[in-house]
């Protein structure tokens, strides 16, 4: 089969023929439709991520067909189309992983391949409305998103929420999930086109976080927050203590612009902050996830289509920060 590996970090991932996995015991064999690009696979390359195991396919999301199935899996999943779950082995205890806690495109390989093999209690029906694209563009980003606004931030109809970053998969799946509830939502961006973007796909406004005292503008637009969900931390985290209500919950799932430093405690017990950290999500949060978005019937926002033999200039979008939406991946 064909698949993208990388065979050495800061070296682009090279297109080859690899031998086809064939399933075991309680595992299944997917034909790859779809698959979509992750930050973290531009990390990967670049030897940022713990647990590096080269050579590897990249590639955490994924969605598909069944073709074949190990001999200890029911063959009623047999031609079934289906979306993959890559948090492997989270644990018994939802609320942090345990450390065998691993998420697919490495250590093992993951799916910018044309098949993959993986236990079949990671993979899910395939939401019927969605085609297969759109599937791919859910996991991880989906359960990420999830996880932060109703398992940690424990969202409710009403509030008041910021986004921070709106571009990216996982910013633009907190944007409709908070919608979809009745929220007002408001984004952050570094670009003047995605905010533009997020107000077509729902948002009541935004800030560009480059504009000087942009977050003074941003309280005289909106007032304080009931919810923020933040991926980049760094220096502008500290104005989000200041866009904060009363009671507010922050919620942190990534670090893009780096440490969060000289934070005033006096901001944070006065108003009675609580500020969270999560990634990714268990079982539970995936399965709950699914049944969020059928219910609200959720269309996840994709940006530029590339052929897998193209992948060094998807990974070079991603890099640039020039998505909006999920880019995704065709073998």
């Amino acid at each position: 089969m064909k698949a993208a590996v990388l065979n050495a970090i800061n070296q682009p991932l090279i297109i080859q023929e690899v031998v086809t996995p064939e399933p075991e015991g309680q595992e299944v064999l997917i034909q790859l439709k779809a698959s979509a690009l992750n930050h973290r696979d531009v990390w990967i390359q670049k030897g940022l991520y713990p647990g590096m195991n080269l050579p590897c396919i990249l590639g955490a999301d994924g969605s598909g067909i069944v073709v074949k199935t190990g001999d200890e899996v029911d063959e009623k999943w047999l031609a079934k189309e289906v979306v993959i779950n890559p948090g492997m082995e989270w644990g018994d205890n939802v609320d942090f992983a345990e450390n065998k806690f691993r998420i697919l495109g490495m250590p093992e390989n993951g799916t910018f391949a044309e098949f993959l093999t993986i236990p079949v209690k990671y993979v899910y029906e395939k939401p019927e409305y969605l085609d297969f694209e759109q599937s791919a563009a859910l996991p991880l980003a989906g359960v990420t998103a999830y996880r932060a606004l109703f398992t940690k931030a424990k969202l409710k109809p009403n509030d008041k929420v910021l986004i921070t970053g709106i571009g990216g998969g996982v910013a633009q799946l907190l944007l409709s999930f908070s919608l979809a509830i009745g929220c007002d939502v408001f984004v952050t961006s570094g670009k003047e086109d995605k905010l533009k973007q997020a107000l077509h796909f729902g948002a009541r406004g935004g800030a560009n976080y480059k504009d000087e005292n942009w977050h003074k503008a941003l309280i005289n637009e909106a007032g304080f927050f009931d919810v923020i969900i933040d991926g980049a931390a760094g220096k502008n985290f500290n104005y989000l203590i200041d866009l904060a209500a009363p009671g507010a919950r922050i919620v942190v799932y990534g670090g893009t612009n780096g440490n969060i430093s000289q934070v005033l405690p006096a901001k944070l017990f006065f108003k009675q902050i609580k500020i969270m950290g999560t990634t990714m999500g268990s079982d539970t949060d995936f399965n709950d996830m699914l049944t969020f978005v059928k219910k609200y019937q959720i269309v996840p926002v994709t940006d530029i289509t590339f052929p897998l033999e193209e992948l060094i200039l998807a990974m070079r979008r991603m890099e640039q920060g020039e998505q909006c939406g999920k880019i995704i991946i065709k073998p």
